[in-house]
């Protein structure tokens, strides 16, 4: 099984640029186009937050239209940036989003790997939360297949980086969430995005990462004094092959590069 991850895209009203220096609608087609290209082509795509920059609806048609061309089923999840109303009312044709409760967890079943998407979202804040509600959720949705192999993605990392800017405005509630992941063996991954950049972490027995976004990444900076910032480093996706045994992440760029040249 193959499972491409998407996240950070930050899309924008048509002619307008996030932070006014980003085009990332032109970003997100060259990923769709990269993520087309693949073969063997994914069985599906996850977008694991922040798909649009201000939430509002109209950024959500324009999201709509850029990833149409995508062959493979979507599912997506909030950000911080998104808003759940205009989400679910962008993706009303998505039926495994619920449309009943405050939050938009579910579960994707019926592949050899078991998705399941959890909403760490707090409207109008920039961090993120595993309330006590979220956390009873995802282990009673754990609990309903304690064999099947499982991945589990989110915007919010679950894990401080260094990052200091970024880590103040992380998850909260992650230690509650390391000890039930510590009970389930079956997860294989937790993934997330809200970082825009590629970083691994040992957390509750498992691997916990995130992705790099497909637009604008982090700035790399251990300096706790640092402001948080962006650069244009290679935008990038990943994709998650399961092989029978165990799940292996690649980090994709999307930039074209001379080659491929054969070892002489």
């Amino acid at each position: 099984m193959l499972i491409a991850q998407i996240s950070d895209l930050h899309v924008t009203r048509p002619g307008h640029l996030c932070n006014n220096r980003v085009d990332t609608g032109r970003h997100l087609r060259a990923a769709v186009e990269r993520v087309r290209g693949l073969a063997p082509a994914p069985d599906l795509v996850i977008v694991s937050g922040d798909l649009v920059d201000t939430g509002d609806d109209e950024e959500y048609r324009e999201l709509r239209r850029l990833i149409e061309p995508l062959l493979a089923p979507v599912f997506v999840i909030p950000g911080n940036h998104d808003n759940r109303g205009a989400l679910v009312r962008a993706f009303a044709d998505h039926r495994y989003l619920p449309h009943t409760g405050e939050f938009l967890h579910y579960t994707v079943e019926g592949w050899p790997v078991r998705l399941i998407a959890l909403d760490t979202t707090i409207e109008g804040a920039m961090r993120g939360e595993m309330c006590a509600e979220r956390l009873r959720w995802l282990e009673r949705a754990l609990g309903v297949a304690p064999t099947e192999p499982t991945l589990i993605f989110m915007h919010h990392p679950p894990f401080a980086t260094g990052l200091a800017g970024m880590d103040a405005i992380g998850l909260h509630g992650a230690g509650a969430m390391a000890e039930i992941l510590a009970c389930n063996t079956q997860v294989q991954l937790v993934t997330a995005g809200h970082l825009h950049r590629p970083i691994q972490r040992r957390f509750g027995g498992t691997l916990a990462a995130t992705c790099p976004s497909t637009a604008h990444q982090l700035a790399f900076d251990l300096d706790r004094a640092a402001p948080v910032s962006f650069t244009l480093e290679p935008a990038a996706f990943q994709l998650h092959f399961w092989d029978g045994t165990g799940l292996v992440t690649h980090t994709v760029l999307i930039q074209d590069f001379d080659g491929p040249h054969p070892f002489l």
